[in-house]
């Protein structure tokens, strides 16, 4: 009994050693490791870091190989049969490197040029005895009767200087005359008073220029006083347009950069022209920054209020990396792209996004010039923009 023991523990010793022996001997005609493509080297604590060639983490710590061989291995990785990525219609496309430009897409609306707009306010107390313009949006020319006024402060005055007229005066006469001009009264008023030498009950008030009524705030029979706002009148012949910019993009629009705008009203119309002035401060309700935009109205074709879409060319921003938009996955903390690495095989990776412009994303970390990124793949996002568990039930799809 003894001796079969003895015979039974030097079988299993022998065992054991051919077993170990099998598992340490490397083949005469294997591939080592010198012979295995190299994708890129990578930081052992953050799978982010990658560079071309060997070196230094950000922690110190030696950069480590990432094999071809091994590619599948990494978290993230899953290879796709080829004739399955062709019926899922997997498009891709190209992260390139260069200037990207800031193009503002935003809109806006066609507003009175406030340049021309006249406001109409009375200098004394009085009423609106008739009313020539009586709508919002009529036209008036320059020296057109607006309306006229029963003041007794002006029949006051008007007396007066008729006074001052009779007695000769010419001291009295001038203050008088002066008194009629701070109280509103033209000079088309005065000569009228000079000539008939009688004093009107109702004052005159013309058009100081011509163009719509843009508001009316009174009807005819109303009492109005130097703080009521008569009428405002506004010309047509130029025109706002007032875009709004988001708050992210605020930066990037300048006084003097060139626009394009676009109507309903007027389809397949563009109307260049430029940025006339940028706003120092955000609507509060809107959180967003507006923008003027001055043109010319020929045929007042452009009418206040009506909806625009406007584009605004900022200045570029210069060697960068930038991807379609739709290639980013945009999650609540980070950013991904799914790269096509090859063979089949695609990476989910986290990006650290920049400005986006148009269509085009820039990256600012994670991704490098000439990889190649998946641009139409929902399937890989889940209701929950789980890239990864997404990618693992691509892969059990197989």
């Amino acid at each position: 009994m003894k001796n079969t023991l003895i015979v039974a523990a030097i079988l299993a010793a022998l065992v054991i050693g051919l077993l170990i022996g099998r598992a340490t001997t490397v083949p005469a005609d294997s591939t080592g490791p010198a012979d295995r493509e190299i994708l890129y080297w990578v930081a052992p604590m953050d799978p982010d870091y990658r560079r071309d060639r060997p070196g230094k983490s950000p922690m110190g710590m030696d950069l480590v190989p990432v094999y071809a061989d091994g590619a599948d291995a990494r978290p993230g990785v899953v290879s796709i049969d080829p004739t399955l990525v062709n019926n899922l219609g997997v498009r891709t496309a190209l992260a390139e490197r260069g200037a990207l430009a800031r193009r503002v897409e935003t809109v806006g609306y066609v507003a009175y040029d406030e340049d021309t707009l006249q406001h109409v306010h009375t200098r004394v107390e009085g009423w609106i005895e008739k009313l020539a313009a009586t709508a919002t949006g009529d036209p008036v020319e320059q020296g057109q009767l607006l309306f006229e006024l029963y003041s007794p402060t002006l029949v006051n005055a008007q007396q007066e200087y008729l006074a001052a007229l009779a007695s000769g005066n010419e001291g009295l006469r001038s203050a008088s005359r002066d008194r009629l001009l701070a109280l509103g009264v033209t000079d088309r008023e005065i000569g009228r008073l000079e000539s008939e030498r009688r004093a009107s009950q109702r004052v005159r008030v013309y058009a100081g220029s011509g163009g719509v009524i843009a508001q009316l705030g009174v009807r005819e029979g109303m009492f109005v006083t130097p703080a009521t706002e008569v009428m405002s009148v506004a010309q047509l012949d130029k025109v706002w347009v007032v875009a709004e910019v988001f708050e992210r993009q605020s930066a990037w629009v300048q006084a003097g950069q060139s626009a394009t705008v676009e109507l309903d009203y007027l389809p397949g119309v563009t109307l260049s022209g430029t940025v006339d002035y940028v706003n120092p401060e955000l609507d509060p309700r809107t959180r967003t920054l507006k923008v003027r935009l001055r043109f010319a109205n020929t045929g007042a074709r452009l009418l206040p209020n009506m909806f625009a879409r406007v584009v605004i060319d900022g200045s570029p921003i210069d060697d960068v990396v930038h991807v379609p938009r739709e290639a980013v996955i945009r999650g609540g903390s980070s950013s991904r792209v799914v790269v096509d690495i090859g063979g089949g095989r695609f990476e989910s990776r986290r990006v650290l996004v920049g400005i986006e412009s148009g269509d085009r994303v820039a990256i600012r970390r994670g991704l490098r010039e000439g990889e190649r990124v998946v641009t139409s793949a929902q399937f890989l996002i889940d209701s929950e923009s789980n890239i990864e568990s997404a990618l693992e039930r691509m892969g059990d799809r197989q």
